[in-house]
């Protein structure tokens, strides 16, 4: 792993022009985000310089720009109200943050925090950009802003409304003006926000001389704050440094996105994590406001040529130098003005998106946006997150309870809609009223599991049928409510006296249906691993007088898939590549779920296992053997299965072999040769299996 992620010299020009850019573009961000917080303009600034200096050289990200954002200032903000005593302990919570989002950078966990809901995100960035604009309705009419929190801002919006500073009003509207109505052609030479900090700055400082500025900044480095802790405050420290490491995260990770789709690369999440953390752990240490990935500042970045740390790095070094250069300019800067750039960033960080499509969106992801939004905005951040996931999660627990219901097949005779073979239509219809067929498809939770039993125990006459075959070889997990709920279904069928005959089961299932004694309810003889033995064996117990529904014994053949297969020899994990090709996609899935093979890294690709053979076309065979060792670190792989087939068009077609099949089999014979040579050859403990398949099954060729 390299010191310092995406690192090189050859853009050196373009990342010193993005860095100068980002740095001009994050000044008067980091100026209105440091007053609005409460801790004053140079809090802000200290937060871009060392936030935007470790998150660079560390992080995962190389063109991404990191320092103080509008959900960050927030979340500091009312940790500095709670705090407003002892300010040590609100930067003890940013240290404290910044080392949360190491351990999820290093345990790996930073992967679970893309499983927050959309909704949630969007109801949750709405409520921040609410909150920025409504606390600088103060400075704006001409006002101080109310630290003591959005109610007291709210409850005093009818005083700043009586008493209104008419300077502030017109400098904020100006500002807003400009941040909002410049040209973009305009606006990528020089950001609005310094556009408007340049004309308002002035023109307050010559014709309005009352109005309320920023005030002294002080000049140099900051000396380090010793974190600090007393007992009584543990827990709510704890929790504001959980809330900082969460949004913090969510805001960078998805900033490195953005980053990604714009400079086409691959950010690394866990170490962007820990650059993130780190660079809040130095700002806490000296009085800086966290910070994350910022989106303007990566955006303008990237557009003016920056794409290795460099940028980032050097963006944070123009600051320093505008900090101990320019800051007593900085110090005429009205309030209004920054209020003015800080309303913009509001307006912004509403999820307009979502809101435009409110009407015709789910109505249950509207409720939970909205309920998120007005929780953040009046309650609490904490509270938002927390209680908009359990209300995402119950409905999508719901949402798929009701799905998982639509896979519940109960089936007494053929119909168009049942996922019946003709053998087994036939059995089902000659035996109509003693077999009774219960097919799930899919993932069964405990959203269904009780609805599935009171289905089963109100179906008519369902008592009256000999034989019932529950077939479960298409559900690939199982939890322990629903492996319960199974076990409901057996003591039902058992109190009717019937017997009871299993299908399939994926070791998954198996292993859970063991652990909670359900397997134990199930005669051995009467466990098929294909549904048309346990019909016809079914038939035969219910009395069946035709000689058709017998139970025959399997012949030998050369198609592996059709007679050769044991489930139990076989592994579960494997690397699979095959053509996506629809004709044989559906006898490929069969034969490897026949085989046991249920959680498989699979990946298609036009040719298949062609692009192995190939090592001259260095491009499509260097990015197949990187797939596969990434399976092979990630899932400990070792097994790999390829596939190709007949009348492959990678190959010319069935026509190349002027329709002869045994030339056709013995040309994928030499060609999986090469194949396995070239994969043994690189990973040479790995286990190659390959297969042709045709029209009648799978024919294994290693």
């Amino acid at each position: 792993m390299p010191l310092i992620h995406g690192l090189h010299g050859k853009n050196l020009k373009g990342d010193l022009y993005g860095g100068l850019v980002a740095a001009v573009v994050a000044l008067p961000l980091a100026l209105a985000f440091g007053v609005a917080s409460g801790l004053g303009p140079v809090a802000g600034l200290y937060g871009a310089i060392f936030v935007g200096f470790t998150a660079a050289l560390v992080g995962g990200t190389p063109a991404q720009v990191s320092g103080p954002t509008g959900p960050m200032t927030i979340v500091m903000a009312g940790i500095i109200l709670q705090f407003d005593s002892e300010p040590a302990l609100a930067f003890t919570a940013v240290i404290l943050g910044g080392g949360f989002q190491v351990l999820l950078g290093v345990s790996g966990l930073g992967r679970f925090i893309t499983l927050v809901p959309y909704p949630v995100i969007s109801g949750f960035m709405s409520g921040i950009g609410c909150l920025i604009i409504i606390l600088q309705l103060g400075p704006l009419l001409g006002h101080s802003a109310k630290h003591e929190g959005i109610v007291s801002t709210l409850a005093a919006i009818p005083s700043f409304v009586i008493d209104p500073g008419y300077e502030a009003i017109f400098l904020g509207a100006l500002t807003i003006a400009i941040v909002s109505l410049t040209p973009e052609r305009i606006g990528k030479l020089v950001p609005p926000p310094l556009i408007a900090l340049l004309v308002a700055t002035p023109l307050a400082t010559w014709f309005l001389p009352d109005t309320p500025v920023i005030g002294t900044i002080p000049l140099g480095i900051p000396s380090p704050i010793m974190p600090t802790m007393h007992l009584d405050a543990v827990t709510l420290v704890i929790e504001e440094a959980m809330v900082l490491a969460l949004l913090g995260s969510i805001d960078s990770l998805l900033t490195s996105l953005v980053c990604d789709n714009m400079t086409r690369t691959q950010h690394d999440s866990n170490r962007e994590l820990i650059g993130q953390g780190l660079g809040n752990m130095v700002a806490g240490l000296f009085g800086g406001l966290p910070g994350a990935g910022a989106t303007m500042r990566s955006v303008a970045n990237i557009r003016t040529g920056g794409r290795t740390p460099i940028s980032g790095i050097f963006h944070a070094l123009v600051l320093v130098a505008i900090l101990l250069g320019i800051a007593p300019l900085a110090e005429r800067i009205p309030l209004a003005v920054l209020g003015g750039i800080l309303f913009k960033v509001g307006i912004d960080i509403i999820d307009w998106r979502f809101l435009r499509h409110v009407v015709r969106a789910p109505r249950a992801d509207v409720l939970v946006m909205g309920i998120v939004l007005l929780t953040t905005v009046f309650i609490d951040l904490i509270v938002a997150v927390g209680f908009g996931m359990v209300l995402a999660s119950l409905f999508f627990v719901k949402r798929m309870g009701d799905l998982e219901l639509t896979n519940l097949k109960v089936i007494t005779a053929a119909t168009t809609e049942t996922p019946l073979s003709k053998e087994e239509a036939d059995i089902l219809s000659r035996n109509t009223g003693r077999i009774i067929l219960i097919h799930i498809n899919g993932p069964m939770g405990f959203g269904s599991a009780k609805t599935m039993v009171r289905r089963l125990e109100g179906i008519r006459q369902f008592g009256g049928f000999k034989c019932v075959v529950l077939d479960l070889a298409d559900v690939p997990v199982i939890d322990g409510t629903s492996a319960l709920a199974v076990e409901d279904i057996l003591h039902i069928i058992q109190a009717h006296d019937q017997h009871l005959f299993f299908v399939g089961m994926q070791p998954a299932v198996t292993e859970v249906l063991d652990g909670l004694g359900v397997l134990a309810l199930i005669r051995p003889e009467y466990h098929y691993p294909r549904r048309l033995e346990a019909l016809r064996h079914a038939a035969q117990v219910s009395g069946s007088p035709y000689p058709d529904d017998a139970v025959t014994k399997l012949q030998d053949t050369t198609y592996l898939f059709a007679m050769e297969a044991k489930t139990d020899g076989y592994e579960v994990q494997a690397f699979v590549l095959c053509c996506f090709d629809h004709r044989f996609w559906q006898t490929t899935r069969e034969f490897l779920k026949f085989m046991g093979l249920f959680r498989v890294n699979p990946i298609t690709v036009a040719g298949g296992a062609k692009v192995f053979a190939s090592p001259d076309k260095e491009q499509d065979f260097g990015y197949m053997m990187g797939e596969l060792e990434r399976a092979i670190v990630r899932y400990k792989t070792n097994r790999c299965l390829l596939f190709t087939h007949h009348d492959c068009g990678a190959y010319g077609g069935f026509d190349r072999f002027h329709t002869d099949t045994d030339k056709e089999q013995a040309f994928h014979r030499n060609e999986h040769e090469r194949i396995r040579h070239n994969i043994t050859a690189r990973f040479p403990n790995l286990q190659v299996e390959t297969y042709f398949v045709d029209d009648h099954g799978v024919i294994k060729t290693s």
